[in-house]
């Protein structure tokens, strides 16, 4: 046994995993649920299928165990945005990461699997909510997200 996972309403103890966790901030969560093979460069789209049709999206992706990080994470790795720790538009981007804690009800430090991630997307997150909590994403327009939400939760 290794990590203790802060669920909703309880603390447990997570097994081992083979495979290693992934990094979120708190917006990934939406980010990779909608993902549609775009991005913001090609490195950056290779890396996010990687991360999400490969793994999250792949047999036994439900399992995939995520911590939710406050700085740049596994998602951001390759962005033209990333300096260092922080994005480019840092401001932007704390706002919608608070946003997405509120929303999902998590907390920097939390570990959950990338099933779990999905059953707080479809319990706290409905679609025409994206307009304010993802206030601000470039992405927003494109509808990727709500059109994932809305499949998620039907």
């Amino acid at each position: 046994m290794s990590k203790t996972n802060s669920s909703e309403n309880s603390t447990r103890i997570v097994p081992d995993n083979p495979t290693p966790t992934v990094q979120f901030r708190p917006h990934h969560f939406l980010c990779a649920l909608g993902f549609q093979g775009k991005g913001y460069s090609d490195d950056f789209t290779a890396n996010m299928v990687q991360i999400v049709d490969e793994t999250l999206r792949a047999p036994g992706g439900d399992d995939q165990q995520i911590e939710v990080v406050r700085n740049t994470d596994d998602i951001c790795a390759p962005c033209p945005k990333r300096r260092g720790l922080r994005c480019s538009n840092q401001d932007g981007i704390d706002k919608l990461d608070k946003a997405h804690l509120r929303a999902l009800k998590l907390e920097y430090g939390n570990t959950l699997t990338w099933g779990e991630a999905k059953d707080r997307i479809r319990k706290h997150i409905a679609p025409e909510g994206l307009q304010v909590i993802c206030s601000g994403c470039q992405w927003l327009q494109y509808g990727m997200c709500e059109s994932a939400v809305r499949k998620l939760r039907s």
